[in-house]
């Protein structure tokens, strides 16, 4: 049904959305598609003894920030419902931003977690040094660590708060002041950076797509050996991927299909050339 209307949807246990995109000068005409759209989904759900809540629904307008401004902000009907714009949706608790920027989502992670370490604060001294630190992993670096692959290629700016968090978590397990060195604190619990932890993560999702057990849609790779006329080159002696060209260096530059491959370049040559041999589902090497 979604698709017979030109658009794309994806499902999760009892949630719809539905997306597409549209140059900024076909806004108005992109807008008609939703809400026929969203309208015969109603319909259909209605035909079914289903209901759609129109209170929970969300209309989220994605476009860089300088392109917002040409974003319409009047009401898009769903199921004859006025629905308003908003400025950042939550999705599997991940908060994403009309500007694809995630910085919503890192105030609330880092508000929580520090609501957290306030808590845990009253009770540093009433058990052991080894639950203690137990607790900070599991209710503090957990949160840190959820859904932070969508935070790859991000300005360096915004993970200055994630690691504020972390630094305040080392600070508390070791009962330091705020005035101490960090640094060998971290190295000591074994502890990467923030930054270096979605760049760890994103090296196992490459690694496991390389394997072939990660999702299918991770395991659409290119490799540069497998390019049209560079399997002579020495270029294809590595197991180094494709990296898509973007027209936006900055939110194309964003994108999973690209940060993916970047971060697996990056690694070093001995590490990728471990990997020469392994076969990707799909290509033929």
């Amino acid at each position: 049904m979604v698709e017979s209307h030109g658009l794309t949807p994806h499902l999760y246990a009892d949630d719809t959305q539905v997306y597409d995109s549209c140059p900024a000068s076909n806004v108005d005409a992109f807008s008609a598609k939703l809400s026929a759209c969203s309208c015969a989904i109603a319909s259909w759900m209605q035909s079914n003894r289903l209901q759609l809540h129109s209170d929970k629904t969300e209309v989220l307008w994605c476009a860089t920030t300088r392109r917002q401004r040409q974003l319409p902000r009047s009401p898009l009907l769903v199921d004859g419902t006025p629905i308003n714009p908003v400025e950042s949706v939550r999705d599997l608790g991940i908060f994403i931003d009309a500007d694809l920027v995630m910085r919503t989502h890192v105030q609330k992670t880092v508000s929580r977690c520090f609501a957290v370490l306030r808590q845990l604060r009253s009770i540093r001294h009433s058990v052991p040094a080894t639950t203690f630190q137990t607790l900070v992993v599991s209710l503090v670096l957990s949160r840190l660590n959820y859904g932070n692959a969508f935070l790859a290629g991000l300005p360096a700016y915004l993970f200055q708060r994630p690691q504020s968090v972390m630094n305040a978590a080392a600070r508390l397990i070791y009962g330091l002041r705020h005035s101490d060195h960090i640094s060998n604190t971290l190295i000591s619990l074994h502890w990467l950076r923030a930054q270096e932890r979605v760049r760890f993560k994103m090296a196992v999702l490459m690694y496991k797509a390389s394997l072939g057990t990660a999702p299918s849609y991770l395991s659409q790779l290119v490799r540069v050996a497998d390019l049209p006329g560079r399997r002579s080159l020495r270029s294809a002696q590595t197991n180094r991927l494709l990296v898509p060209s973007v027209k936006l260096s900055t939110v194309g530059g964003w994108a999973f299909p690209v940060t993916r491959p970047t971060i697996w370049n990056s690694l070093p040559d001995n590490i990728i050339s471990a990997f020469r041999n392994i076969s990707v589902p799909g290509l033929v090497p």
